[in-house]
This record gives structure tokens, sequence and C-alpha cells, in this order.
């Protein structure tokens, strides 16, 4: 069986991303223009703490589901799932793998409000109930919980179905990786931007 793999990536975080770092770089730069390079000692820290923040929180978040494994990439952690692992899918507040090594939410698939559904194409609510007839907002294809929901089940189902699944899994094979670069320019940032306006 052949498996296009596929990555969700929240457009809108990556444009507010980019956004925030074109504006903090003119704020730097007019500290430099100005001449005022005590103002940029004291407040640059916490504006490039604010680039680092968005880029944890909306440009480096992602999904990747492939043919062996989910990885999810969230603010401060890396998870590789890899398929035998996967208890149940669900979307109630966002994409969210129940494993045998826990509970697993990507922040990079949110659930939409619970006035999406009122705005939802037939077709669109028809495919996400997968013929049960309830449907849940966050499971709406046009979604981006609802999309990566219906690729992970539909091929969960396959694998299941060819009795792929059944050899188990060896204990400890739900990986998580820190993100200890990020964490620790966070915490150097924020050490730096209460000292920078407290001296």
């Amino acid at each position: 069986m052949r498996f296009a793999p596929t990555s969700f990536r929240p457009v809108f975080g990556r444009v507010l991303s980019v956004i925030v770092a074109v504006i903090v770089a003119f704020g730097l730069a007019g500290f430099i223009v100005a001449g005022d390079y005590e103002g940029l000692v004291r407040y640059g820290w916490g504006m490039l703490l604010l680039v680092v923040v968005v880029y944890a929180l909306f440009w480096r978040p992602s999904l990747d589901v492939a043919e062996h494994a989910i990885t999810v990439r969230n603010v401060f952690s890396t998870i590789t799932v890899p398929w035998p692992a996967i208890q149940r899918i669900d979307t109630k507040y966002a994409l969210t793998l129940y494993t045998t090594g826990g509970t697993i939410s990507a922040w990079a698939s949110p659930a939409p409000n619970r006035y999406a559904s009122h705005n939802a194409a037939a077709s669109d609510a028809r495919l996400a109930s997968n013929g049960t007839g309830a449907v849940r907002p966050g499971d709406l294809l046009s979604t981006g919980s609802g999309a990566a929901a219906f690729v992970i089940r539909r091929h969960w189902g396959e694998l299941r179905d060819d009795g792929l699944l059944d050899a188990g899994y060896e204990d400890g094979s739900v990986r998580r990786d820190i993100h200890w670069p990020t964490i620790i320019a966070m915490a150097t940032l924020a050490v730096a931007t209460v000292l920078g306006i407290a001296l």
C-alpha cells in the first residue's frame, strides 16, 4: 500500500509570524537609525523575545503524517507516533491522539468554534460524519483538525483492515524530543528583557 505523506501547518500562524518579524525588524532599525543605543539595549531584548515566542507558537508547530509514523511538532516538543501506538483519534478541542504513550494534542490543528458547523457545506459535513449523522465542528474537513483527522483515520483504518497494526509496538515507541534551544532562548531573552527594563 502506497501512502502520500501530508503536512499540516496553519497558514495564518505563518503569516502572523512574518508580520511580527518585519515589525520588530523595523523597530530595532528605528533605534539604530535614531542613534538611541540605550533604548536598543533596554527594549531590544523584549522585541526579540516577542519574535521567538511568536515563532514557537505560530511558525514552528506542524503535523506531518507519513507512511510509518505521525510527527506532531508542538511549541516545546516534537512527538513521533508510530501507527500501531494509536488507540483513538479525537477533535474536541484540537486534533488529539490517544496512544499507548499518553495523550498527544496537535498545536497546529486546533478545533474551530462551535459555530463553524453552521457555515459548513453539506458535502463537508457528510464526509466528516462518516455516516453516523453526528458532526463535531472539529471533524469538518474545512478545518485544520478535521482535515488532519480525516487523513489519519483513513490511513489508520486501512492499516487496521490489512492487519498491519496487529504486530503491536515496542514499549517506548512514542518518542518525545524536547525543544531545548527554544526553551533556553525564551528564558534567556526573558531575563534580558527584565534586566534591560529594570536597569
